[in-house]
């Protein structure tokens, strides 16, 4: 069984409007993005390009495509689905999504906690 865990990454004052910041999770770095525009004004996906193989997707593009808000990777330009993580040119490939808060002034990503049950003592 898994459950989420709220962990505060940012402030309210670290977010850069149409852009993307790098933060740590327990679950690895994450890229967190705040459109202010949008319907969901933050999204957070994994930091980490699995085609350039490096941690850079805070620092893609954002940009649209037929309605889906994406993030392009500064390396080989892959389009990453902000609300799923697919890539958009490969089927194959896809990041991890966070789901995200705002708590007063503090941004959390929920970040899965697998629980053992039943284990004896």
């Amino acid at each position: 069984m898994s459950d989420l865990q709220w962990i505060t990454v940012a402030r309210q004052s670290d977010l850069i409007a149409e852009s993307g910041i790098a933060v740590w999770t327990p679950a690895g770095p994450a890229a967190l993005f705040y459109l202010p525009g949008s319907k969901q004004p933050l999204y957070a996906i994994g930091h980490y390009d699995p085609i350039g193989k490096a941690n850079v997707l805070a620092r893609g593009i954002v940009g649209d495509i037929k309605g889906e808000l994406v993030v392009a990777s500064p390396l080989y330009k892959q389009h990453f689905s902000l609300s799923t993580g697919q890539c958009l040119e490969d089927e194959t490939v896809s990041v991890p999504t966070f789901e995200v808060q705002r708590d007063g002034d503090d941004i959390k990503l929920g970040i899965r906690v697998k629980q053992v049950e039943g284990c004896a003592a």
